[in-house]
């Protein structure tokens, strides 16, 4: 079953390898790879939103609500949680505390969730990567991106109040096209309505280079930012690869949630982080290195981790 994991998670490797070589032969910089990211947020990743959200059936939606009720209870839950002890323990900055709680919460569950949860758990795997993809771009998303833009009291300026925070940060917010694409795909699915047959492929062309496009970046921004192992790169790896998924799981026992439902609740956690981290620390300059070298190795270590959780589970 490692066998498995690490066969299905060698095209991400791959696609992160060829991006570090790219830097490494000087082939792309950190500018070219921002202009790379650019597109991924504003038009690439939106389309993908928009089309898988609004492709989806409500019946698929209604079909297990225990899945979907503990993927977002981890998901969320790990989200505050680790926002809040990095705020509060560990004394980091907002925006590296959100960063650092998207990395640890955030499963990658579009890119590497359907080939692995189609070999284990078929007759619900789509659920799951429905579920996860839910709540990470309807709710984490947005959320992460209202936190990131509070700007910092400027000195010798008063200070703004919560509201006019919350007004300036959610505007901003909901302007962008990752937030309100599939904001209206659900508003859409919600008022009957389904996608034409005759227009999806208009949204998947450019909308499926989302994962390879955006690796790829990451990849030579890793070269730009030099991996790196360092204690706060660990723990985010420790939490995303091993705790989360673990308290999640011994929650579900202690809940008696039924085995099956457990055990593909347990492998969507544990799926490796997002790279959706590192794309909004590369876009809101903060915390880079660390981000991308936590996708590194959570992405590496997970053969291990998956395959462990895997045996375990049965």
């Amino acid at each position: 079953m490692i066998q498995k994991v690490f066969v299905t998670l060698l095209p991400v490797l791959a696609t992160l390898g060829l991006g570090y070589f790219a830097g490494w032969e000087r082939k792309f910089g950190a500018e070219q790879a921002q202009v790379l990211i650019r597109m991924v947020m504003l038009f690439a990743l939106p389309m993908l939103l928009f089309s898988s959200v609004f492709s989806t059936s409500l019946e698929a939606l209604r079909a297990d609500a225990i899945m979907f009720m503990w993927v977002a209870i981890g998901m969320l839950g790990g989200m505050a949680i680790v926002f809040l002890a990095s705020l509060l323990v560990f004394r980091s900055s907002a925006k590296l505390a959100v960063l650092r709680a998207m990395a640890i919460s955030s499963p990658s569950v579009a890119f590497v969730g359907p080939p692995i949860l189609d070999v284990l758990y078929p007759a619900n795997a789509s659920l799951a990567v429905v579920a996860g993809a839910l709540v990470l771009n309807l709710v984490e998303v947005p959320l992460a991106m209202i936190l990131l833009v509070v700007e910092d009291p400027v000195p010798g300026q008063p200070r703004k109040s919560l509201p006019a925070i919350m007004r300036q940060s959610l505007t901003t917010a909901a302007m962008h096209p990752v937030v309100w694409a599939p904001v209206l795909a659900l508003a859409l699915l919600f008022a009957g309505l389904e996608m034409p047959d005759i227009l999806k492929g208009s949204f998947t062309l450019l909308g499926h280079t989302t994962g390879g496009v955006a690796l790829f970046a990451v990849g030579a921004t890793l070269y730009c930012h030099k991996v790196r192992v360092s204690v706060p790169i660990m723990i985010n790896v420790l939490c995303k690869n091993i705790l989360l998924p673990g308290i999640v799981l011994a929650a579900m026992i202690y809940m008696a949630v039924p085995d099956h439902a457990r055990g593909l609740i347990t492998v969507t956690l544990a799926i490796p982080a997002s790279s959706v981290a590192v794309i909004l620390a590369i876009e809101y300059k903060c915390g880079e290195r660390e981000m991308t070298s936590t996708l590194f190795w959570s992405t590496i270590l997970s053969v291990l981790t998956m395959g462990g959780f895997i045996y375990i589970l049965g």
